[in-house]
């Protein structure tokens, strides 16, 4: 994602309904996540480089360990930290990580396809919107099955859907946009067992379709606040109907290493 897309995020993602909403499935998501029990195996204290010197959530802390990958603007390591978790935010680009480290975010500066961390010294990767940017994103979920200890958990959510890819696709970076069963090939073939995978933003689909269609570049703006409301009103309904099955334009999952 380019630097200007970053700096855009972080600008709107307190406000903007989709953001918003997404920092509230993530929420959803972590109350619902079992207790972790602390896993055999390397030390989290011997993380090298990069990982090392970004300091305690990583090297060693009490707290459950958890791994922001493509955190951005930060919104969702933030709701880590609320939630309990002693969380790092993982940024490739120079621009991310600034901006996480301005907001007071523990960050580090790496590649999600080698991750500077040891072998099981996580309890929960989060990785929202970041396999679609990467072309060998089976090296990127190998790499979260690798940090995971044993029961560890990783919550991932992708674009769905070719029929929607426009010029905001290309204006964010993506690479691909995901099937249910593209997406549960490369999560099952890194070793994790996929607890629930389901769609997000159902009920927006076409909306979000028509825009697409006339989209001549990426379509994160601010809207006016009337807009904005509505949006959030209509999303925020999604949680409580039986829409999970249908195509949306997100695709979320749920996964954990086994632990044998």
């Amino acid at each position: 994602m380019e630097a200007t897309e970053i700096r855009k995020l972080a600008a709107l993602e307190d406000t903007h309904w989709w953001y918003r909403e997404r920092r509230a499935l993530l929420d959803r998501a972590l109350r619902r996540l079992p207790s972790p029990a602390r896993a055999s195996g390397p030390s989290p204290d011997r993380a090298s480089g990069a990982a090392g010197a970004a300091g305690g959530p990583v090297a060693g802390g009490m707290g459950r360990r958890a791994l922001d990958i493509g955190a951005a603007g930060g919104g969702n390591t933030r709701v880590l930290k609320r939630r309990g978790w002693s969380p790092i935010a993982l940024e490739y680009s120079t621009e991310g990580a600034e901006v996480a480290a301005e907001r007071g975010l523990d960050v580090i500066r790496a590649d999600a396809r080698a991750l500077p961390l040891p072998n099981a010294s996580l309890d929960l990767v989060v990785a929202f919107d970041v396999l679609e940017h990467i072309d060998e994103d089976h090296a990127a979920a190998g790499e979260i099955h690798r940090t995971l200890r044993p029961g560890g958990s990783a919550l991932i959510a992708v674009p769905c859907d070719m029929r929607l890819w426009s010029a905001h696709d290309v204006a964010v970076g993506h690479v691909r946009r995901y099937t249910r069963e593209s997406l549960a090939a490369v999560v099952a073939k890194a070793g994790l067992v996929i607890d629930e995978l389901w769609s997000w933003n159902v009920l927006l689909r076409p909306v979000a379709a028509w825009r697409r269609r006339k989209s001549t570049g990426s379509d994160l703006d601010e809207l006016p606040a009337v807009v904005n409301l509505g949006l959030t009103a209509i999303i925020t309904a999604e949680r409580y109907l039986p829409v999970k099955s249908l195509p949306g334009v997100s695709l979320m999952l749920r996964a954990h290493r086994p632990v044998r």
